[in-house]
């Protein structure tokens, strides 16, 4: 016997993810360049999208699911308010990934940060 929760139709409930609880944070369409570094190599590239916890990007190389990813975005001067960019250093891990008019989309969680003035 299954030990999934059942709903009253008496079919089982699909279990929680985590990756609908990464999803659950508002999400803003920003374009800025990326730099990816991870175990397949270097890419530059842009945002489709970034949240509070994650971002998400199209690039060339294969990204595995569950891998680890370093990665810098540019925030423009302009915007920020500074005399120069600020590049923010990222550490994340590959939460989702689907091929797409021949790019990956790749989905990342934030798990570490930091901005670096330059």
């Amino acid at each position: 016997m299954s030990n999934q929760p059942v709903n009253s139709s008496g079919a089982a409930k699909a279990a929680p993810s985590r990756y609908a609880e990464v999803q659950s944070a508002h999400r803003f369409p920003v374009k800025l360049p990326i730099h990816i570094k991870s175990q397949s190599g270097e890419s530059n590239t842009e945002s489709d999208n970034i949240s509070s916890n994650g971002v998400l990007f199209h690039c060339d190389v294969d990204v595995p699911l569950g891998s680890t990813v370093d990665f810098t975005i540019s925030l423009p001067a302009e915007v920020v308010g500074a005399d120069a960019d600020v590049q923010v250093e990222c550490r994340g891990r590959v939460v989702r990934s689907n091929e797409e008019d021949g790019r990956r989309g790749v989905g990342v969680v934030i798990d570490e940060y930091r901005f670096e003035r330059r």
